[in-house]
């Protein structure tokens, strides 16, 4: 896999071509995932961080991400399970669910601050690494592309609530690395932990790490003059106008204009479960590696791997057309099936590709007018009857 990623997309990744020593993409690490994952326990230690038996958290969402596993099935999965703990699982499960209506209905406006803005930014771009707490967990995103929740508050609360860096920079650092990147959980994190999308900034500190990492400051060479021993000043905000709504978030019902030769595959949902795909199981998929957009954002190679193991799998079972280029143009006048997508860069291609069957995201809860600006407004508008 390594070899064919070097040979046919090298010039899109920097350095060498190797997936995460944690991860493999495909729908049977996806199932498999899914089958080991045990809910019991999962409010107590989804925060624990150190050492790794201690974690409770899923590990599910590269696959998620990337639709191998839907959040309703995901759902559907944990029922039966100790209360509190299906109750807190699937309070994530939403948060989840939260982040792609809020980038539906925000898209890029949501490169901005959303709700507050820093009234100064701090130059800089990177972490203390002569910290364990930090360098550990730099170093497991960096290469197995994946973080527990917790240490992914360390890295943002760290980079701009205690050194005022731009959340931008660090928002596109854990992008880059992140096999579940992507610009709603992701960028949604970044903005709640930092205080640009929310009342209140997520300050890190030793605290937090004697208390999720146990024994790690024991052999810190800084542990007797901490830099991180204090809690950061609260950062100094502004408020920004209400970001310019948009609608992303798709048909609630299939449209469909003429019959498909193809099932046009995003890396939004790759899953047997994708609504299109599912719907002709006898047709080719079709998936393009967006070359123009793979060589601006130069994400790191273990997220290409992923894509790729997870396409060389789906080949397996079906007909499956990989390209290199522009979709608009290596797709244009051919009458595809696809699964819309709530993402401004698909709404931007299929306008160009103009499917002839289009199936409606599979949300976990159904898009309904109301603000969201905050989790807690925007549940209560989608729990209404």
């Amino acid at each position: 896999m390594e070899f064919w990623l070097e040979t046919h997309l090298g010039r899109l990744f920097d350095g060498t071509a190797v997936g995460s020593p944690s991860f493999r993409g495909g729908q049977r690490a996806a199932d498999a995932a899914l089958a080991r994952f045990e809910v019991a326990g999962y409010a107590a230690r989804r925060n624990e961080v150190l050492p790794p038996h201690r974690r409770g958290a899923s590990r599910l969402s590269p696959y998620i991400r990337h639709g191998l596993l839907r959040l309703d099935d995901v759902w559907d999965a944990v029922a039966g399970g100790p209360g509190n703990d299906v109750r807190k699982f699937r309070d994530e499960l939403l948060w989840q669910e939260y982040a792609r209506h809020w980038y539906a209905r925000l898209g890029p406006a949501t490169a901005s601050p959303v709700r507050r803005a820093p009234r100064e930014v701090a130059p800089g771009d990177g972490w203390d690494r002569t910290l364990p707490c930090l360098d550990i967990v730099v170093d497991e995103l960096e290469t197995d592309g994946w973080l527990v929740n917790q240490t992914r508050m360390w890295l943002a609360g760290d980079w701009t609530v205690r050194w005022g860096q731009d959340w931008r920079r660090g928002e596109d650092r854990f992008f880059r690395h992140l096999l579940d990147g992507s610009r709603a959980a992701n960028r949604l994190g970044w903005q709640w932990t930092t205080g640009v999308g929310a009342s209140k900034s997520y300050g890190f500190s030793r605290w937090q790490v004697e208390k999720r990492a146990p024994g790690l400051c024991r052999d810190c060479p800084h542990r007797d003059a901490c830099p991180i021993d204090g809690w950061p000043d609260e950062p100094v905000m502004d408020p920004v106008p209400a970001p310019v709504e948009i609608d992303l978030t798709g048909p609630l019902e299939p449209i469909q204009v003429g019959e498909p030769s193809a099932v046009w595959l995003t890396a939004e949902s790759l899953g047997v479960g994708d609504p299109a795909s599912a719907a002709h199981p006898d047709l080719p998929v079709v998936f393009v590696f967006d070359e123009a957009l793979l060589t601006r954002l130069r994400l790191d190679a273990k997220r290409l791997v992923f894509l790729t193991e997870t396409l060389a799998e789906l080949g397996e079972e079906r007909d499956v057309e990989l390209y290199l280029g522009d979709p608009t143009d290596v797709l244009a006048g051919r009458p595809v099936a696809v699964t819309h997508a709530p993402v401004p860069g698909f709404a931007t291609r299929a306008a160009a590709i103009a499917p002839v069957t289009v199936y409606p995201w599979p949300w976990l809860r159904t898009p309904r007018p109301g603000s969201v600006r905050s989790f807690s407004a925007w549940r209560k508008a989608v729990d209404r009857p």
